[in-house]
């Protein structure tokens, strides 16, 4: 008789782990579930691992099944010309930003309307006011977004706009400076 060891490397062990996710009836990663505002999810149920639910869900469903409903049955979407696009992506590329203005980070909270149309909420982080007034202008000028739907009518949502120019570059880190005494 032989006995064969299998081991499996920490993220292969943390990925046989990871429950299926549906929502509004939809499979979705972990990572795209992360992306979901708390405030739009209605109801998160967790289903017990049995014989229906596995027949149901097949066996991704083995590691548990989470059914997540949100306040809407189609997300919102940028879409420009036809091609959906990073909101935040599709900003950073209407500010004229360069490596001589200085690295700069800004972080907005906006309400997407029903009807599409943005809304700036809270300014959560603006390390240039230059480029705050400039990030806030092609905000105002760019298409509108093609809102959320529940039932074929718009909904509003919640969305976070973070930017860091120039492209590719980071926020210098803060310096700390200790007095021991």
């Amino acid at each position: 008789m032989c006995l064969v060891v299998v081991s499996l490397s920490a993220s292969a062990q943390s990925r046989s782990r990871t429950p299926l996710y549906v929502v509004n009836g939809e499979r979705m990663s972990e990572e795209q579930v992360r992306k979901i505002d708390p405030e739009d999810i209605v109801d998160n149920q967790l289903l017990t691992i049995d014989e229906q639910t596995i027949a149901e869900y097949g066996v991704e469903a083995s590691n548990g099944v989470v059914l997540i409903t949100l306040r809407y049955d189609t997300p919102a979407r940028f879409v420009v010309d036809g091609e959906e696009l990073n909101y935040s992506a599709y900003i950073a590329e209407q500010v004229k930003w360069g490596v001589m203005d200085g690295v700069a980070r800004v972080i907005i909270s906006f309400t997407l309307a029903e009807d599409g149309s943005v809304a700036a909420t809270d300014v959560l982080e603006a390390s240039d006011k230059r480029l705050l007034r400039r990030i806030e202008k092609a905000m105002a000028e760019a298409p509108r977004w093609q809102p959320a739907l529940k039932e074929g009518r718009g909904v509003s949502t919640r969305h976070l706009l973070r930017i860091t120019l120039p492209k590719g570059y980071e926020m210098p880190r803060e310096q700390v400076v200790r007095i021991r005494g």
